[in-house]
């Protein structure tokens, strides 16, 4: 019988705040909490960021740009005459270009003269024509909570939100490592658009013509994949299986699927899946507004007939819209095997039994909808039906919906979901698309999407699309139920978790409640052993209560473990058999592959 992967933590950052223990989830759906759910999302806010109470909320969410945010361009020209200027001597070309006279002024400067018709840049701040964005907090800074030395935004934010997902896992990383074999253990992670700021490609490709050098930093920590080898070399300490997927806005659940895959398998008995995206980068934002993809601000005043773009609202899923609003979110979950998690005592947040990957086949263009959403969908509908019954799917199962804000998503998608819906007998799918809060974080989205699910499974809430007040002429909903306020549903079962990804990366994981989750676990391994994980439990249910205390009246701590347990080929011992690491569990090299049917001799 195969493994079932079930959610043991969850954690990250984005516009909403921290993901564990659902402080996120809980800024979405404020208005609808109870006063001490308010209260507790204002502190741990207020703890992340340092500043007050009543600045919180206009801090989080969607919102204005700062005015530091701006393309830096120039204006190209060509020089009638000499022109001469001052310079450092390190910053000399080497050799000196023809036609340049160069006379000393100290032993530091020099003053250089440059022949006449060589063509010259200005540099200037081209006008910003989107403003809204899905910023982390207003005053949270990740790279001042650890010794980040130069880091990418991005491997910043995987550090901060690897270290949230393990305190919402209740239990030392070492009592998890120490259960398993080393090579039992995998961490699937990336982000779809790498590493593009000044301290990663970014500053590879924008420092030369600028005048600046490239450092030895920026190449390597710009590599797509350095999300996952970041955690395996400072947080985790591992040598299990390692990589990271890409599919665009879909890469949170391709990672998501390897690790599932993996676990159901065998392979492996945990899986660290997770993202981290910083795409807030101008020279980003500006490829993406060229596409057509971004809401500018001069088209969202025109959906309102106002003077200025209501950058709060920016992101209006499934109404007349205009474009995606972009953001920025490192997510993160901590995946087990069922025998596993019942055996440590996890804290068992629901399951993952499979996800679904699809291509579109021939296309238009690259960027033109194709199929593929309606297999990846057709099969997780499939695949909750068979799970939860006829009555769980169509009464109890809600949609996360991709939902970015655009023209062509909101009439894509919905008839994919509304010809699903009829197809097996839904009359009224509630879909939720929280993209509407916290923008489109491209490969962390589906991160964003399973932290928002996790949530409103635990605290009885589904997300309305607050930003919008009505729905589009255009959009498919026979069999559709898109609310645009919080609702009450304490009896969520299963959710199908959307991502449609630019090029054809079509992507839809089923999510399993944890009451589902735990009937489940009831039948297959029986009470003897749900009795035994709910006393062992206890102790990781106080190990929460304490992260809980800490994310109220404590300024973050992430983990960061640079340079700690650094093994050399002296902790290796070697046999044909097996190898050992620093005389720990032996990992054997005669595991079934199921291959030995084909062994030969000749």
């Amino acid at each position: 019988m195969t493994a079932l992967p079930v959610i043991t933590a969850m954690g990250g950052i984005n516009a909403a705040g921290r993901s564990a223990l659902h402080f996120g989830f809980q800024r979405l759906v404020f208005d609808a909490l109870p006063d001490a759910g308010r209260q507790d999302t204002l502190r741990s806010l207020g703890q992340l960021t340092g500043r007050s109470m009543d600045q919180q909320l206009a801090a989080t969410l969607i919102r204005a740009l700062p005015d530091a945010h701006r393309l830096h361009a120039a204006i190209s020209g060509t020089s009638d005459i000499p022109v001469t200027l001052e310079m450092r001597n390190m910053d000399l070309p080497d050799p000196l270009p023809a036609g340049w006279q160069v006379s000393p002024i100290d032993k530091r400067r020099c003053q250089v003269t440059l022949p006449a018709g060589l063509d010259l840049r200005v540099p200037h701040d081209a006008p910003r024509r989107v403003s809204a964005a899905g910023q982390l907090p207003d005053g949270f800074d990740p790279g001042a909570l650890y010794a980040s030395r130069n880091h990418p935004r991005a491997l910043q934010m995987a550090i901060f939100g690897i270290s949230d997902a393990l305190g919402d896992l209740g239990m030392d990383w070492a009592t998890v490592a120490g259960k398993v074999r080393p090579d039992q253990v995998a961490v699937y992670a990336s982000n779809a658009m790498s590493q593009l700021d000044d301290n990663g490609l970014g500053g590879v490709m924008r420092f030369p013509p600028n005048g600046q050098r490239i450092t030895s930093k920026q190449v390597p920590l710009g590599l797509g994949e350095m999300t996952a080898d970041f955690l395996n070399a400072y947080v985790l300490h591992s040598v299990g299986t390692t990589g990271g997927m890409l599919g665009a806005c879909a890469t949170f659940l391709y990672n998501l699927e390897k690790g599932v895959q993996a676990i159901r398998s065998g392979k492996v008995r945990v899986a660290i899946v997770g993202t981290s995206e910083a795409p807030l980068v101008a020279e980003v934002m500006e490829g993406y507004r060229a596409m057509g993809a971004l809401a500018e601000d001069q088209d969202l005043a025109a959906l309102d007939s106002a003077q200025q773009a209501d950058v709060r609202r920016a992101c209006r899923p499934f109404s007349d819209n205009c474009g995606f609003t972009m953001a920025e979110s490192a997510q993160f979950t901590v995946l087990m095997d069922d025998a596993l998690a019942l055996e440590l005592g996890a804290d068992i947040l629901g399951a993952v039994p499979d996800v679904f990957i699809h291509a579109d086949g021939a296309k238009k263009s690259i960027s033109a909808p194709g199929v593929g959403n309606y297999l990846t969908v057709g099969k997780a509908a499939a695949l909750t039906l068979q799970l939860i019954g006829d009555k769980g799917l169509r009464e109890h199962s809600f949609v996360h919906a991709h939902g970015t804000g655009t023209p062509q998503n909101r009439v894509t998608e919905s008839v994919i979901l509304d010809r699903v819906a009829e197809a097996f007998g839904v009359r009224q799918w509630p879909v939720t698309a929280i993209k509407a809060f916290v923008g489109h974080s491209l490969g962390s989205a589906g991160g964003d999407q399973l932290a928002a699910t996790l949530g409103s499974f635990a605290q009885g809430i589904l997300p309305g699309i607050s930003t919008i007040d009505h729905i589009a002429s255009d959009v498919h909903r026979q069999h559709l139920d898109f609310a645009m306020d919080h609702v009450p549903r304490d009896d969520l079962q299963a959710s199908l978790i959307n991502s449609k990804g630019f090029g054809g990366n079509n992507a839809t994981a089923v999510a399993l409640s944890a009451r589902v989750t735990e009937a489940m676990l009831q039948q297959r391994h029986g009470s003897k052993a749900i009795s035994h994980w709910q006393t062992a439990r206890d102790t990781v249910l106080q190990a929460k209560s304490r992260f809980r205390d800490h994310c109220l009246h404590e300024a973050p701590k992430p983990v960061y473990r640079f340079n700690e347990g650094v093994m050399g080929d002296e902790a290796v011992t070697l046999t044909g058999d097996a190898v050992q690491l620093n005389g720990g569990t032996a990992m054997p090299f005669d595991d079934d592959n199921g291959l030995a049917a084909y062994q030969i001799n000749l």
